[in-house]
């Protein structure tokens, strides 16, 4: 068997009046599919959320019990069939590899999915902190473990429809970003293990959503190996694309972005600390490039892929990087092979000067083009004029990736604690109780705020997964 999926038969919320279950406030139904809400990671739905600034303070959180760490955030669909019942359900992926159903109302596991590998992996420091995509006919999500396997899992009972390495070390090569899918594809990267031990290989797959077939590899490291390489077939390593976004699709081209971590550079075969543009098939190089200090980079441990690319819906691309600067390019001047190296239109500091680990949110208000990033040394809003950062807002306040949501600004702190802002003025509204954590971000949907709490580095086998809501009236 490659799986093991536990059904859990929840009679308690069977029996459950139905005043007993808690209200949403009026909203339009939606889902929140994958990381970023969307293929090109805005992190800023154009969708009602069913809780405003004046419901802040009437929340009611849930702390679900769960087997294990989920060091990433939830994806949710709303109103599907789940052990043959209709339930609103958040999916998340534990760091040893485990898949779980939870009921958005009852706070109950519906089903569990745990890979074969799972016994042999809890424990150590082999994990990952990928979040799941659904499909976008709501039927399959998939998802990652340690093992290096993709599975696609039917939303139904978390069976097993294929499942697809896309590693030939799972013992080296990590799956640390989160999932994609655009036209048919499951987009996934690789990076290394905590330590950055040698050999691994940064690379970008692309999977047949239907087949599971490995339809395309782009190596960023000898990439002219089109294909998946045992790591010492080629004589440099690392290039990890470890980004909490990992891959950002340009929804209008179906081209995909990506940014490496240290590596060898030289512009031809090594993409180290660089920023990529791909074809939609992942197998041509449209765009690229890297500081002038690529080598100072790399020696210093300064990814510039420790984020994903921020596409801004124009000609500019945004890049965060280790070493405390958020790069604006023009990426028209970035097209095609030809190596790019040290131009920028224009770049700011990060919070504090300090790493950006996260992912940042984008939102367009009227005209106006908005970033908002976290890091360890607190929020700080910027807007896009021309090529050049203005800044609106800042606090000194840590947080993860941002998430915009219904004109608010949710921050979660990962020494506890969920930030709520007015995301124009950055006056804080609300702060939601919470454990503390690592890479976990929350999302905002159907009158519901939902967190997993927890640091898969401190390799446990059990967690929390928090759900606040409205309560009835």
């Amino acid at each position: 068997m490659d799986r093991k999926t536990r059904i859990v038969f929840v009679l308690m919320a069977a029996s459950m009046s139905a005043a007993a279950l808690p209200a949403l406030s009026a909203t339009t139904h939606a889902d929140w599919p994958m990381f970023g809400w969307n293929p090109g990671r805005t992190s800023a739905p154009d969708i009602p959320t069913g809780i405003t600034a004046s419901d802040l303070r009437n929340l009611q959180r849930q702390q679900v019990s769960i087997d294990g760490t989920v060091d990433s955030s939830a994806i949710y669909l709303h109103a599907v069939t789940v052990n043959g019942a209709t339930h609103d359900v958040f999916f998340v992926t534990t760091s040893y590899g485990k898949t779980l159903a939870i009921d958005a109302d009852a706070g109950v596991v519906l089903w569990e999915f745990t890979p074969d590998s799972y016994d042999s992996i809890k424990g150590t420091a082999q994990i990952t902190t990928a979040t799941p995509v659904a499909d976008p006919d709501r039927n399959y999500l998939y998802a990652a473990s340690p093992d290096g396997m993709i599975r696609k899992l039917a939303v139904a009972d978390g069976s097993v429809v294929w499942s697809t390495p896309i590693t030939e070390l799972p013992v080296r090569e990590k799956i640390a970003s989160s999932l994609n899918f655009f036209n048919g594809r499951v987009i996934a990267t690789t990076s290394g293990f905590s330590g950055d031990i040698p050999p691994y290989q940064g690379h970008v797959v692309l999977l047949d959503a239907n087949t599971g077939s490995l339809l395309h590899v782009w190596n960023a490291l000898c990439s002219d190996q089109t294909a998946l390489m045992v790591p010492t077939n080629c004589p440099h390593y690392h290039a990890a694309i470890w980004g909490r976004a990992g891959a950002v699709v340009d929804t209008a081209t179906g081209n995909l972005y990506v940014a490496t971590g240290n590596a060898f550079w030289d512009g031809q075969l090594n993409w180290g600390d660089a920023v990529i543009e791909l074809d939609p098939d992942a197998t041509n190089i449209l765009g690229n490039y890297t500081p002038l200090n690529t080598g100072q980079l790399n020696s210093e441990d300064l990814d510039l892929g420790s984020t994903s690319p921020v596409l801004t819906g124009g000609s500019y691309v945004v890049q965060g990087g280790k070493d405390g600067y958020l790069r604006v390019l023009d990426w028209s001047q970035m097209a095609g092979t030809t190596p790019h190296r040290g131009e920028t239109a224009s770049r700011v500091a990060a919070p504090g000067s300090g790493e950006l680990l996260s992912a940042p949110a984008i939102r367009h208000f009227g005209g106006d083009t908005w970033l908002y990033v976290s890091n360890n040394n607190g929020t700080v809003a910027w807007k896009l004029s021309g090529n050049t950062l203005l800044q609106q807002w800042q606090n000194n306040r840590a947080g993860t990736s941002p998430v915009l949501a219904g004109g608010l600004l949710y921050v979660y702190n990962p020494r506890g604690g969920v930030y709520v802002y007015n995301a124009m003025s950055g006056r804080p509204l609300a702060r939601l109780d919470c454990g503390g954590g690592h890479w976990n971000s929350p999302i905002v949907v159907d009158g519901r705020i939902a967190l997993p709490e927890g640091n898969a580095n401190a390799r446990g086998t059990s967690g929390v997964f928090d759900i606040w809501r409205l309560p009835q009236p």
